[in-house]
């Protein structure tokens, strides 16, 4: 028997080896491709495949292997090591990633650096040390982009002085900007399951060439996990579980999802649970920030009573579910077909920024209730890819795809027995087609045509606390109104020099808007819009490297936004004092846009960053004062209020500078750190003009960070300007209860900081423990425009495991 211990050793090694081994990212365990696989003699002897996978069989005789990737650090293991671990190697993701790869500025994977758009990615690694409690944490947490909120179940980005209706949400290539997203602040992007997200890029600046309306400001791309094949006969299980914490508001969390893989096609279902109770804002900071007393019903009679704890935001808390289901289907290896669900709904959340309302004398709270029904979104979307073979493309994309929205608002004052609710659905179908031609020399060809549908589903209802009686009232938008677009777009990317990359696109686009107003409720002056209108947008930019470690980008963009139904058709009570009626007199607004950016690399040592831009908006739609049946005033809510409307009624213009800094000392530690200031102005048609309303205060950053092999650290400072009296738009000083009042008694937004600590340690392979705090000096602060304040101290602990 003695005899053949030799031989069975060999056969047992070669089996072994002759396995195929995956090389996966460390956080996202995604396939790594195109992995250098190196033996002690520095030779390269194998490159990882599409999918992450090397063949075993030549390094029977090696004892240790070496692995490489630009955008990886370099890692050495044995056979031992890799025996152990399955066949599996995780890399983990260096923090300067020279040859990283991006989709969004053409839907087709690109060079960053060969990109003159500004782009921010936000991959799995940073969102995993981050934890953040929502997609709009995740943005805020890039310190690059400003969130406001008016309630903890919000959440409303601005980028380069636009937020809103300006900017552009997309998950998977489909848009989640719909017929009814308003100027005012919006909490779609919470929908979005920071749990799922493998990848989110944000374009800076105009987008309508590829995005089409609404795309003024910038995009935000969040592209969720995919199903993973398996690399053997048999079927392979994988997954991960999550549960996080957080202090502030005693938030518990759990998240969950598990991939079935087998060689043609993959499964992945993920499922995440919040609980989020009331917020408690910090201990040092402006006294009129604190939540005194709140209103509470009692045998039908509604009272103010004292809050115990006036740190404490009564009520903010909410419960969210999220879930999701992919499949992967590939029967080529040029042909994939993606199919996905999405499904998120929150519980009913308080609009916050209401609630604090003073009452019309000033001695209580205007409001008793207020409060937003559960917000609720459904996507199916399918994704037919080909690559290669064909005439006139290199690759093919069809996505098809239909959404549902619902959200519903329900108010009461104070005292009042009627409960107002206004409830909204929209049906939405979206269909793109888009195509990649790489065939043409130095010259990149994308092209393609898209077409969306929008139904708006609106009603409104009065309910009689006291008795449950019920009448119908007045719909917040017509229902049954129709917007669709129909475009058609054509982006080229030339390599002139080896050095010097241009990029130029052209896009038209085409609106109709249909509404038929229902003058049950008001004499409307017209009974339908009929709104028919095109836009031509284009770009133009350059990637230059004079010398390998610098590079200059220019681009010039026009961006437009078409109106929609929440501009033409919205019934809203804006502000105290205030009503919005409707407008079918609309025409698209357009921006005009420049940006040059330039980074210095200092022998991967210190890298910085900066850029400034200009964006002028024309024919700008904003709310101004109006006239209904000739008059300026008419009765809404049982208060005579000034008549407003939608319109194109002023330019704009938004300039300003943004910085970046990354610093790697030594193998372990690096610096980082981000500062963005902004200056916007609103011009009147009579040459008046005052301060934008979304453009932010000047905001930063600065990070130290600490990383070995199974620990990652990262202390930093988040610091916001102020914002005095007179830098504050008209809209926002007549909210005079959610801002500090300076020595003259007007309102401002103070400035403010707050340090903060994060951690990551690997206890294992597979389980991995974090622990935050954040605002560790206990700061009490708002956020420009907000009407929640911020967390005190709050301590954030996970823990999460992979199988």
């Amino acid at each position: 028997m003695r005899r053949f211990l030799p031989l069975i050793f060999f056969l047992y090694c070669y089996v072994g080896w002759s396995q195929q081994v995956t090389v996966l990212d460390g956080d996202t365990r995604e396939p790594i491709p195109n992995v250098a696989v190196f033996n002690p003699d520095k030779t390269i002897i194998s490159v990882t495949d599409f999918d992450g996978n090397f063949d075993f069989a030549t390094f029977l005789k090696v004892d240790r292997l070496t692995l490489r990737h630009l955008s990886y650090e370099t890692k050495k293991v044995t056979r031992l090591q890799i025996v152990k671990n399955g066949y599996k190697i995780y890399l983990q993701m260096r923090p300067e990633r020279l040859d990283e790869v991006v989709m969004s500025v053409s839907k087709w994977e690109q060079q960053k650096k060969e990109v003159p758009n500004k782009i921010v990615s936000i991959d799995a690694q940073t969102i995993a040390l981050n934890t953040p409690q929502t997609s709009a944490d995740l943005l805020q947490s890039s310190g690059k982009v400003f969130v406001q909120k008016s309630q903890l179940g919000g959440g409303s980005p601005m980028i380069r002085g636009f937020a809103t209706n300006r900017l552009v949400l997309s998950v998977d290539g489909v848009r989640m900007n719909n017929a009814i997203f308003r100027g005012g602040n919006l909490q779609n992007v919470i929908s979005i399951d920071p749990f799922n997200i493998r990848n989110t890029e944000i374009i800076f600046g105009p987008g309508s060439v590829i995005y089409g309306s609404d795309a003024i400001g910038g995009v935000m791309n969040f592209y969720t996990k995919q199903p993973t094949l398996s690399q053997k006969e048999t079927t392979e299980f994988s997954g991960n579980a999550n549960y996080r914490f957080s202090s502030a508001n005693m938030e518990n969390t759990v998240h969950a999802d598990v991939n079935i893989g087998k060689e043609k096609w993959a499964s992945l279902t993920s499922f995440s649970y919040n609980s989020f109770q009331d917020l408690t804002m910090g201990s040092h900071g402006p006294d009129s920030y604190l939540r005194n007393n709140f209103v509470m019903t009692r045998n039908g009679e509604d009272v103010l009573v004292p809050n115990n704890n006036p740190r404490k935001q009564v009520p903010t808390g909410y419960d969210q579910r999220n879930f999701m289901q992919k499949f992967l289907f590939r029967p080529h290896v040029n042909w994939d077909l993606n199919l996905g669900i999405h499904y998120s709904e929150t519980s009913d959340y308080s609009r916050y920024d209401r609630l604090i309302r003073p009452s019309r004398d000033g001695l209580g709270l205007r409001s008793a209730e207020w409060y937003y029904g559960p917000q609720k979104w459904f996507m199916g979307n399918m994704q037919l890819k080909k690559k290669g073979n064909g005439k006139l493309y290199d690759g093919l994309k069809l996505t098809a795809a239909y959404q549902f929205f619902e959200e519903s608002r329900s108010n009461r004052d104070f005292g009042g027995s009627i409960l107002n609710t206004t409830k909204e659905k929209v049906d939405a179908l979206n269909l793109n087609l888009d195509f990649e031609n790489k065939k043409i020399g130095n010259f990149k060809l994308y092209y393609g045509g898209e077409f969306i549908f929008n139904n708006v589903g609106s009603t409104g209802l009065d309910t009689n606390i006291a008795t449950g009686e019920r009448a119908s009232a007045a719909s917040r938008y017509p229902d049954g109104a129709t917007w669709k677009s129909l475009a058609g777009y054509l982006n080229g990317e030339y390599k002139a020099k080896p050095n010097f990359i241009i990029m130029s696109g052209l896009r038209y686009s085409h609106v109709w808007i249909d509404a038929l107003f229902d003058r049950t409720f008001y004499a409307f002056p017209f009974e339908n819009a009929d709104v028919s209108t095109g836009a031509l947008t284009g770009s133009l930019g350059f990637s230059w490297f004079p010398r390998q470690n610098l590079q200059i980008t220019f681009n010039g963009s026009t961006g437009f936004r078409a109106p929609n139904v929440d501009d033409i058709g919205k019934i809203f009570d804006s502000e105290p004092g205030s009503v919005v009626v409707p407008n079918p007199d609309l025409e698209s607004e357009y921006a005009y846009n420049l940006e040059l950016g330039i980074q210095k690399n200092f022998g991967d040592k210190l890298v910085l960053k900066g850029a400034t831009f200009y964006t002028y908006l024309v024919d700008a739609l904003v709310r101004r004062d109006f006239t209904f049946n000739g008059v300026s005033q008419i009765e809404y809510g049982g208060e005579l209020s000034n008549v407003q409307a939608i319109q194109n009624a002023a330019k704009a213009y938004v300039y300003g500078f943004e910085f970046g800094l990354d610093a790697y000392l030594t193998d372990h530690w690096s610096l980082a750190s981000n500062f963005t200031i902004t200056e916007g102005i609103e011009e009147e048609e009579d040459g008046t003009d005052s301060p934008a309303r979304h453009a932010p205060p000047t905001f930063g950053d600065f990070h130290v960070k600490w990383k070995r092999e199974r620990i990652s650290t990262d202390f930093f400072l988040n610091y916001n300007g102020e914002v005095a009296n007179d830098d504050l738009a008209i809209s926002e000083q007549s909210k005079d209860y959610i801002y500090a009042k300076d020595e003259n008694g007007d309102p401002f937004s103070p400035s403010w900081y707050t340090l903060n600590f994060r951690s990551q340690y690997a206890i294992a392979n597979n389980l991995n423990a974090t622990l935050s705090l954040e605002n560790i000096t206990n700061q009490r602060y708002r956020t420009y425009s907000s009407g929640i304040v911020a967390p005190g101290s709050n301590l954030i602990l996970g823990i999460g495991y992979h199988f």
